[in-house]
Order: structure tokens, then sequence, then C-alpha cells
């Protein structure tokens, strides 16, 4: 079975149903970054023409570009629809391909053009195939251990196994903590202030490493967010 993330906005595109009458099996999810995860390596953002001209005029385009790129080793975005005949307003053609240059040759994106829904439905559809099937992969499994010589590069490897950490953010978790030791004792405030992470991934890694293992639930309570919040505000009110 082959397994696509789709964020709970691209219920009003006819994607998700495309792929699901072509055989995809497709689950809503609110995602963070993206509109179509494919894998853990592989994640897509979905623009249309229109779209890409106004993310680019308000500056949204390079952001979500930005943490796209961070997230995913293999990050994709598919434009729907001739870039150059939408309503460019004020904008410039050089503009519109300079942005192109940036997102593929600095960025390292893959920028696929499609014509309409069922171009972008089946170009979804083969790179799902192509990573889930022919290679194996599957959406949650974390890829085989790498080889790498450096202790920093263990490093990286180990805070990218957290969720919402790509390369970037995880070099500045190290520059900013220190260490990864200093990273899993940090305060929930200390992580909402690493830039890129922000309050609701930061809650999510916390929580994440100081929730009970659930075969020791039985033992003690299994604590939410709030409570590690409510402890940490506690013991900060002691000092």
């Amino acid at each position: 079975m082959v397994i696509v993330y789709v964020d709970e906005r691209e219920r009003n595109s006819r994607v998700p149903q495309i792929l699901s009458s072509r055989g995809i099996t497709t689950i809503f999810k609110m995602l963070d970054v993206g509109d179509y995860i494919i894998s853990e390596k592989t994640g897509i953002e979905r623009k249309t023409a229109e779209d890409f001209i106004k993310s680019l005029l308000d500056g949204r385009l390079f952001d979500q570009a930005s943490r796209l790129q961070e997230t995913f080793e293999k990050p994709i975005i598919i434009i729907e629809g001739n870039i150059f005949k939408a309503d460019l307003g004020k904008m410039r053609r050089s503009s519109i391909t300079g942005a192109l240059v940036t997102l593929t040759i600095d960025m390292n994106i893959v920028v696929i053009q499609t014509r309409n829904e069922f171009e972008t439905a089946e170009i979804i559809r083969q790179i799902a195939l192509h990573d889930q099937q022919k290679k194996k992969v599957s959406t949650i499994v974390r890829p085989s251990k790498p080889r790498l010589s450096t202790v920093e590069e263990w490093q990286i490897y180990i805070l990218q196994c957290f969720p919402n950490i790509g390369p970037k953010i995880a070099l500045r978790i190290l520059e900013e903590l220190g260490s990864i030791h200093r990273f899993c004792n940090a305060s929930l405030s200390e992580l909402m202030r690493i830039e890129g992470l922000g309050e609701k991934k930061a809650s999510e890694i916390y929580q994440i490493i100081h929730a009970l293992y659930k075969d020791r639930k039985e033992k003690s309570t299994s604590k939410t967010i709030v409570d590690y919040m409510k402890n940490e505000n506690e013991d900060a009110n002691d000092h």
C-alpha cells in the first residue's frame, strides 16, 4: 500500500481525490511543513501559478521553501499552471526567473511545473511509487544509519531524528546550546527561542524528550505538555 499524507488545507483541491482514484491511500493531517508528505525524505509544496506569484510578492515563498529544505532531504515544489501567463501585477518576469534559479540552484529544491491538477496528481503518484515501492521506503521508518566520521556529523544526524528538525536547525541548536546534552536538558522557553522552532515545534520536541516510555506508564502517570509547562513555571517560582 502506498500512502501519502495530505495537508488539511488541500481538501479544496481535486489532487487528493485524483490520487485516491489512482490507487494511492491519502491521509489528511494538519502538516507543519509542505502539502504532501511522501516519506521522511520527501516532502512536496504545491502551488498554483497565482499563489506562487502572490507568495513571492509577500515574502512567504522563501520562508516556506526554507522550512521545506530544512525538514526534508528531498524537498519538492510543484507549480501548477503557467506562471508566466498568470496575473503578474507589478512583478517583472526577471523576478520570477530569479526566484526559480534561487530555489533550484541555491536551495537545492526540485521545482516541477504542471499544467493542471491531473498532472500534479500523476507526478505525486509517480514520486510516491518511486519512494515507497521501488526503494521500499516507509512513510514512518527512519532511513538506515549513515556512515559518519566526526562527532559533529553524528550530533547533527541525531538531532534530525526529532520532528521538524533539518540540518540547518540542527546546526543552529548546536551553535546556541553547545551539545545534545544541553539540548535535552533545555527548558521549553529555551527551545522556543531557537530560530526555526517556535512554540508548537518546541513543545512537541520537549514532550518527546520528557515523556515517560509507554511500558512504564503503569508505574507513573503520563504527562502532557501542559503538565511540563506547569512544573517548569513552579520550578522558576521556587528560585
